[in-house]
């Protein structure tokens, strides 16, 4: 992906070839956006509940009927392998029917008890905020929107996004989206911003006074800008923010299970997740079987071309993340971890990672201490179960947890001892639009999907009412 002052190139990372070239907007096409979006957000917060759930329930019928196209573009500019982009692409299918379900119910007045004086009622009841500004990062292109959008778009929010460049074809196409499911025109606006232009473009919008509040998934660095910018301009912010995310593996766990799934927990989305599981703290009884166990299944990935459906691991999204990555292994290595598995970039065009393990890890390391963002896995020995919660513990970081025993409650009362947003127990850390997604500590702040999603981005507005 490359972007000049007054255009944004897409590449694919298979090969570095250009995909696409996009005009980049100009201070007076983003003021042009933002009064369209502004006028459309609040036109729609007048719009009945059922009908904002009636658009949502268009919205996932196209996603499905137009599926193979979001797929294909999603893998063109991302790298993801493409049965990948199509379970993307259903999930926020998926979400949207959830939500068009359950909007009604969450977005209810809510009536509050007074017992004194007897002439007063009260009750609570969510109020749109106005137009909200979105950046999203380009790991997961479609899902990302979605998760953000489709609860924002139910309680009566308009929605100004500011994606990735290297996913500006993505972008346009999810806007088009909306439009094609029925939604009116502007509610969705996609800004496409030069790279260089976007920390004093999005800074300008957060202050705008047309912004009601936003929202961030992607690094720290972003998220402590738009933070900061949020906090001066007094507006409500949620950011999604990096993890470093602890699989442990207690010696009563399944260790078969264990192993399998932390394959899938590791190297999904060729392990560029925020969620994916990147330490892997093992207590010492069944340390040796598990890394056996996971080796296997780590040999039996298949690095390649993305679009070729044996493929299970498929390029980094840019050559800059490969290298990256590159830099945190050998540190790591130097510093006496060992690499049981891969461990450098494919040679040739495209940037190719490959499927890495690296055991006899501890605080201290890159691999370790640091976001990994690829497939590279971190091994940790614990001596007993203290050990390994104060190892899973050791981190700046607090998104996902996955805690992994054949006595249940034993895992849950781990997990209680480690910082964590989320925490699942014999199973990998997954979004799900039933549940409250977000993180602590580094990871951010502020919940989506489930209730808590759709109430984000409302007014909690009280209603105290006395009978003449």
């Amino acid at each position: 992906m490359s972007a000049g002052t007054d255009a944004v190139t897409t590449s694919n990372p298979v090969d570095g070839s250009p995909l696409a070239t996009y005009p980049a907007m100009g201070p007076n096409d983003v003021e042009a956006a933002v009064v369209s979006g502004h006028r459309a957000a609040a036109a729609w917060g007048l719009v009945p509940v059922a009908d904002r759930a009636a658009g949502l329930t268009r919205l996932a019928a196209h996603l499905r009927a137009d599926a193979e196209r979001y797929a294909a573009l999603v893998t063109a500019e991302m790298g993801k392998p493409l049965a990948e982009a199509r379970g993307e692409v259903e999930k926020s299918a998926v979400t949207a029917d959830y939500y068009a379900g359950h909007a009604e119910h969450i977005l209810r007045r809510r009536a509050v008890e007074i017992d004194s004086p007897a002439n007063v009622s009260a009750f609570v009841q969510p109020e749109p905020l106005g137009l909200v500004l979105a950046v999203m990062p380009w790991n997961f292109p479609v899902w990302q929107v979605m998760r953000f959008a489709i609860p924002t778009l139910a309680a009566g929010n308009g929605v100004l996004l500011k994606h990735s460049p290297n996913v500006t074809g993505s972008a346009l196409a999810l806007a088009d989206a909306f439009v094609a499911a029925g939604f009116p025109e502007h509610l969705v606006t996609t800004l496409v911003v030069a790279e260089p232009e976007v920390p004093e473009t999005v800074g300008r919008l957060i202050a705008d006074p047309r912004i009601a509040a936003v929202t961030l998934t992607g690094s720290n660095r972003a998220g402590e800008m738009v933070g900061a910018a949020a906090g001066r301009a007094s507006k409500k912010s949620v950011l999604e923010l990096g993890g470093s995310d602890a699989f442990v593996v207690l010696a009563d766990a399944d260790v078969p299970a264990a192993a399998a799934a932390a394959v899938r927990a590791r190297f999904t989305n060729s392990g560029q997740s925020c969620v994916c599981a990147k330490r892997f703290v093992v207590e010492e009884p069944v340390a040796a079987e598990f890394t056996r166990l996971f080796l296997e299944g780590v040999a039996a990935l298949v690095l390649g071309d993305p679009t070729d459906p044996a493929t299970t691991v498929g390029p980094l999204a840019r050559a800059d993340l490969r290298d990256a990555l590159q830099r945190q292994v050998d540190e790591s290595v130097a510093a006496g971890a060992t690499l049981a598995a891969g461990g450098r970039s494919v040679d040739g065009p495209g940037c190719f990672y490959e499927p890495t393990v690296l055991l006899d890890v501890h605080p201290g390391m890159a691999v370790f201490d640091e976001e990994t963002f690829g497939p590279v896995a971190a091994v940790a020995v614990a001596r007993d179960e203290e050990h390994a919660v104060a190892l899973a513990d050791a981190t700046q970081y607090g998104l996902g947890l996955s805690v992994w025993s054949r006595d249940t409650e034993r895992a849950i009362d781990v997990a209680r001892r480690i910082t964590s947003g989320a925490a699942f127990v014999n199973a990998v850390v997954a979004s799900d639009p039933r549940v409250p997604f977000g993180g602590t500590r580094r990871s951010g702040y502020g919940r989506e999907l489930a209730e808590a999603g759709v109430l984000e981005f409302t007014n909690q507005r009280t209603y105290w009412v006395a009978s003449a």
